[in-house]
């Protein structure tokens, strides 16, 4: 059911406002973790290109947290264990982990690309409502200014 602005209070406006501020904010939030997530499978597909037979043998870093190392030597190329969530870890060849993060990073985009239409559509409303409340707003000021000016012509 469509609803005329126009036909709408300045208090019901303004509560409008405020559910598509929230809507807005929240659509905004959802495309924001969606994009770090991509980010996240986008730098790991391009961290197998070191895994390769020249590098098969040699030293690197381990991480133990995000901020503390071990020495470790690079054993098995072909091999990885992939997150596939919920902490459950699946071994796989290098090709088919790419494979993997490339269906990850492509279903992320079609959500974005899903989601981008819907903000776009709140930001027009909101535009719409802050339009029509400074009409409103407009009307309510001359309408004063019009009875002041009645009010003092009678004194």
């Amino acid at each position: 059911m469509a609803v005329n602005l126009t036909d709408l209070s300045l208090p019901q406006l303004e509560g409008l406002k405020t559910q598509l501020d929230q809507e807005i904010e929240f659509l905004t939030s959802s495309i924001g973790q969606l994009k770090v997530v991509q980010t996240k499978y986008v730098e790991a597909k391009d961290s197998l290109n070191v895994l390769n037979k020249n590098n098969e043998g040699k030293e690197l870093l381990v991480p133990l947290t995000s901020s503390m190392y071990v020495p470790g030597t690079l054993n098995d190329v072909e091999h990885v264990l992939v997150d596939v969530g919920t902490g459950y870890y699946v071994e796989k060849n290098v090709e088919d982990s790419k494979a993997f993060f490339k269906r990850k990073v492509d279903f992320l985009t079609k959500q974005i690309e899903k989601i981008q239409p819907a903000l776009q559509e709140k930001h027009a409303m909101k535009q719409a409502v802050i339009e029509v409340m400074n009409v409103k707003i407009q009307q309510l000021q001359q309408s004063q200014q019009a009875s002041q000016m009645v009010g003092t012509t009678k004194a």
